[in-house]
């Protein structure tokens, strides 16, 4: 197999990241008495280039979490050529998602965490329907602000967000995420995010999933039960921006 292409500097500092990532997730669980292999690391690669990628799942990390499609299907399509090992990568669409864009999300993406209406819900159920022959996993994310440009459903319409998402053979409920306010108290913010998880789960017992948890906030996410963090700049450092 031909090895990617990266800098050994580069690859370095990704294994010592990585490392002291994944041992505040470890240290996080035991704290709480949870096992570190219910939580899933997603690498946040948004503006980091396809080499960082591939570093990555030579280190075990095959979740990888993009805010934008385009940039997405830019890197998964670089990540075809040679000389990139081909692995199977997981992608997790974890930004604001236009219904426009369904059709080309269901083509590639395992998960999709920000479905947060019911006209994208919609979309990526009939764009599934047509591209997929299994089901999309689907996180609602709900807005714990109430600020319409941040993303995220209000809780009194999400009961009826998650009936319709469940509903939708061609999406598979996996549960809830949500990113805190700036400058808010995470735990604060986590448990209210757990409560309204277990209503949920209430009526849907199989959206046992929580997509909760950063760089920043990681710890106190997984005392609340996430199940999914999403790390960026504790793993990657932080980038500039991929100019298109």
């Amino acid at each position: 197999m031909t090895e990617p292409v990266g800098d050994d500097r580069r690859q370095a500092e990704l294994v010592t990241a990585l490392g002291a990532v994944r041992a505040r997730i470890a240290d996080a669980c035991v704290a709480v008495g949870r096992d570190p292999q219910e939580v899933t690391l997603v690498a946040v690669t948004k503006t980091c280039p396809a080499t960082d990628i591939a570093t990555l799942a030579r280190l075990g990390v095959l979740d990888i979490g993009e805010a934008r499609d385009q940039e997405a299907r830019a890197k998964l399509a670089e990540l075809a050529e040679a000389p990139y090992p081909q692995v199977s990568l997981r992608w997790h669409l974890i930004g604001r998602l236009q219904t426009n864009k369904a059709r080309s999300v269901v083509g590639y993406a395992h998960a999709v965490h920000s479905v947060d209406r019911p006209k994208l819900a919609r979309a990526l159920a009939d764009a599934a329907a047509e591209h997929r022959d299994h089901p999309l996993d689907v996180f609602v994310q709900v807005s714990l602000d109430g600020d319409p440009e941040r993303g995220g459903v209000v809780p009194a319409e999400l009961p009826a967000l998650a009936d319709l998402v469940a509903e939708r053979p061609e999406l598979r409920l996996r549960g809830l995420m949500a990113v805190p306010p700036v400058g808010s108290d995470a735990d604060e913010q986590f448990t209210r995010l757990a409560e309204l998880a277990r209503g949920v789960r209430d009526d849907h017992p199989a959206a046992d999933a929580l997509s909760a948890g950063m760089s920043d906030d990681l710890e106190a996410a997984v005392r609340h039960g996430s199940t999914h963090v999403r790390v960026g700049s504790a793993l990657l450092g932080r980038r500039p921006p991929i100019v298109s």
